[in-house]
């Protein structure tokens, strides 16, 4: 495991690059051009008489003794001595990566979506290629590949260099990846990928002179985390840094309502094992459970002989996971040729048994109107996800209205982005399912401390013939007003997401073998929850 590197006296670091067993960073807000030491962080600016010529520089790269470097429409290079620039070309807009492969310069430019590639000793443009995503993007390349991060897309792209063509994609643990560099470490023979990231952090500031003391500040976050991967081209899928964590979900009984029950099972879904989340242990809190499998999934049942309003119980269960990002990389062009969804699945998830209001003229409308004329699954339901997002805006409320409420009112929470997704995709014959249900804090810096979500959280899977299920998220791509929508959790989830009781009810409870819905006694009334994260280290996956 290679370490964490903060360098000192950087405040947003836009780029890095190695040189030898050197790391260098960019800080453009500062100019520095920084050689950091990666065991202790030692720090030394590189250019200190020369610093006005990198304000406000884009991105750089190095090979042999020349530096290169964008700013604004430019390209520029120049002696590792002295740092006097040089014009190389203009872009028609701003440039924001650069990496340079023997005589072959590499420009990425958001605005065009193009990555554009030039003679490095004639100038001239030789071809371009699409950029991968929607966001700012940084370049370095190894061997027969460009990598690129995009700091929308939360997202490091491994293309072809000769042809553009994406082999696959890896999710980075933290937001805003700023900058990429393969550093070889000498003493161990290994090869590691270094992403940079930078953004403001939010956080609570004292301040004596006020009352109360404390107010709410923003601060510069910047370092550089290795990326640890694995790709695997059978399953079509990467996994990318993952954690060890505990997770935890326990009620405890705190009856608002004077409810007497007979023969009390309550059913909590346990987490899921999938190729990204491994289940390490589980082990009973409070009180012991009995295990059911319900279509496919593990479930927590405990069991009361009777239950009053003056009894107090905790009861649930604590779980050790690994947990790690995953990245699927399917195109519509892999899904032409489809065999037949099967009987079964169309019965479960083609239907409407979740109050989707599937017959409503409004959904059914929204239905046609989302896909028009396509008939590839996977353009479909991609179309359907920007249809979603176009619609509705991100807002939290007490509680979940049916799909065509929520549609016809224009702002859901992210269970009424679900249940959009889930109409809308059913009555296009994609099967779908619910999943999700709690995310871990975004916090992997903060180890061995306990960590609680804000809210619940759930999300979808849909089913492609022949091939299986495949994530996408609700709401959290719904980021620009109108698009372009990141592609991030499009077949995609990260570390935090935790995996629990897949296309099940989370929990629920029954008295005498008949279920109780909300309007008999609601969960709600008869218990509070208490969920809890605790990461307790890095892993990579293996």
């Amino acid at each position: 495991m290679f370490r964490t590197i903060r360098p000192f006296a950087a405040y947003a670091i836009q780029d890095i690059s190695c040189l030898g067993d050197r790391l260098i960073a960019l800080d453009h807000t500062t100019g520095y051009l920084l050689q950091v030491n990666l065991k202790n962080d030692d720090t030394t600016i590189l250019n200190p008489d020369r610093v006005g010529e990198f304000l406000d520089v884009t991105g750089f790269a190095v090979w042999e003794d020349k530096l290169w470097f964008t700013r604004d429409e430019d390209v520029y290079f120049c002696n590792l001595t002295d740092f006097t620039p040089q014009h190389f070309v203009s872009l028609p807009y701003t440039a924001n990566g650069i990496t340079v492969w023997e005589s072959t310069v590499y420009v990425s430019c958001q605005k065009t979506g193009y990555i554009y590639i030039y003679d490095a000793n004639k100038g001239n443009l030789i071809t371009r290629f699409y950029t991968p995503g929607i966001g700012r993007e940084h370049l370095t390349i190894k061997g027969e590949e460009i990598w690129v991060a995009d700091d929308e897309e939360q997202t490091v792209f491994c293309l072809e260099r000769a042809t553009g063509e994406i082999k696959f994609s890896l999710l980075t643990p933290f937001e805003n990846p700023t900058g990429l560099a393969f550093y070889h470490a000498p003493e161990t023979d290994k090869e590691v990928l270094y992403v940079a990231y930078a953004y403001k952090e939010c956080y609570v500031r004292d301040d004596p002179n006020s009352d109360p003391p404390q107010e709410l500040d923003y601060r510069d976050r910047t370092f550089i985390h290795p990326l640890y991967f694995q790709y695997y081209p059978e399953g079509n899928y990467a996994l990318s840094n993952g954690y060890l964590m505990e997770v935890s979900y326990v009620e405890e009984l705190s009856q608002l309502e004077d409810v007497h029950l007979e023969n009390l099972e309550w059913r909590i879904a346990l987490p899921s094992e999938t190729l990204r989340q491994k289940i390490r242990e589980i082990y009973p809190i409070g009180r012991p459970f009995t295990e059911e499998i319900i279509n496919g999934q593990r479930v927590a049942v405990f069991k009361f002989d009777k239950l009053t309003s003056k009894e107090r119980h905790i009861f649930g269960w604590k779980a050790l996971l690994e947990v790690y990002s995953i990245k699927y990389r399917l195109t519509p062009r892999d899904v032409e040729k489809l065999p037949e969804l099967a009987p079964e699945l169309q019965e479960k998830y083609l239907v409407d048994n979740d109050d989707l209001a599937m017959d409503t003229q409004i959904i059914r409308n929204a239905a046609k109107e989302a896909i028009g004329t396509e008939t590839n699954l996977m353009r479909k339901i991609y179309k359907i996800r920007n249809f979603v997002y176009d619609k509705l805006s991100y807002g939290i409320k007490p509680h979940i209205d049916p799909p065509d409420v929520a549609l016809q009112r224009g702002v859901g929470s992210c269970g009424e982005y679900l249940g959009i997704l889930l109409a809308l995709s059913r009555l296009n014959g994609i099967a779908c399912r619910t999943v999700g249900r709690y995310k871990c804090p975004k916090n992997p810096e903060y180890q061995n401390v306990p960590l609680s979500p804000d809210f619940n959280h759930v999300w979808m899977e849909f089913y492609v013939p022949g091939f299986g299920w495949l994530p996408m998220e609700s709401n959290p791509d719904d980021v620009v007003e109108g698009g372009p929508y990141p592609t991030r959790f499009f077949m995609g989830l990260s570390w935090y997401h935790v995996e629990i009781g897949k296309g099940i009810s989370f929990e629920n409870i029954s008295s005498n073998s008949v279920l109780l819905n909300k309007e008999v006694v609601s969960i709600g009334d008869l218990a509070l929850n208490h969920i809890r994260f605790t990461i307790l280290s890095e892993l990579p996956p293996s």
